[in-house]
């Protein structure tokens, strides 16, 4: 069988601007002497594909699958050898997803939980859409490494979802104090890390200090996607919990 050159296809468009920066960051992350050196990628940003969160709350709104699935095929006919979903939330059809394709996904979520255990992190906490928390997706992958997760109280849960759709999906300034708030709730409750666990709080993250003991779940698939197409990794880039 012919080796072929990685190729990285990019699901994205969920949302757009976290496509873009999910690419920023890869560019961001290799160690690159010429543009000759960086990975290839192809994307497919199909922000129409229907809202993750929603379906996961309520079974009777659009499936974000078909679409998903669509695009991961197609990447895959465009010859992309792997592929990468920059959305935290859409992993949670990830299994199905893997199905219907021959090439694999890179499961940032599975990464992470190495990360966290190679740092002998033991509790963890997790800033993401009330989808990926009632799924229960980071806290079954975690804990399957034996890493307890807490989740904010229904008030800061509830900041938290309207940072991510009313201001940072819209485009509007974000209250960077409800961040804060649902953080150090999660410290308060033992969390020695706080988990950026949605790729429009990534985008809070590129914009703004979050403070220490931060990470980014968005920048370790760009750093796990890089490793997987053979590339180097910058330096800075290798411990990515904030300081």
């Amino acid at each position: 069988m012919e080796n072929r050159a990685p190729i990285l296809g990019i699901i994205g468009g969920l949302g757009p601007m976290a496509t873009a920066h999910f690419l920023e960051l890869t560019v961001q992350m290799t160690l690159a002497g010429s543009d000759q050196e960086h990975l290839e990628a192809i994307i497919f940003d199909r922000p129409s594909t229907p809202d993750r969160t929603a379906y996961i709350l309520d079974r009777r709104r659009p499936s974000p699958l078909p679409q998903l699935q669509q695009s991961a095929r197609q990447l895959e006919a465009l010859g992309a050898t792997c592929l990468a979903i920059p959305c935290i939330t859409a992993h949670y059809f990830l299994p199905s997803l893997t199905q219907s394709v021959s090439i694999p996904v890179v499961n940032a979520l599975e990464q992470t939980a190495r990360l966290l255990q190679k740092r002998g992190v033991h509790t963890a906490g997790i800033l993401g859409t009330s989808g990926t928390i009632q799924s229960g997706l980071l806290q079954d992958v975690l804990g399957a490494s034996h890493i307890r997760c807490v989740v904010p109280d229904d008030a800061r849960q509830q900041g938290i979802m309207s940072v991510i759709y009313d201001e940072v999906k819209a485009g509007r300034p974000p209250s960077l104090d409800k961040v804060a708030a649902a953080a150090a709730f999660l410290r308060s409750q033992g969390a020695e890390c706080n988990l950026l666990a949605c790729t429009e709080l990534s985008l809070l993250k590129k914009d703004y200090s979050l403070g220490a003991g931060i990470l980014d779940i968005l920048e370790v698939l760009a750093q796990a996607c890089v490793l997987h197409c053979g590339k180097p990794l910058r330096p800075e880039y290798q411990n990515l919990i904030t300081g």
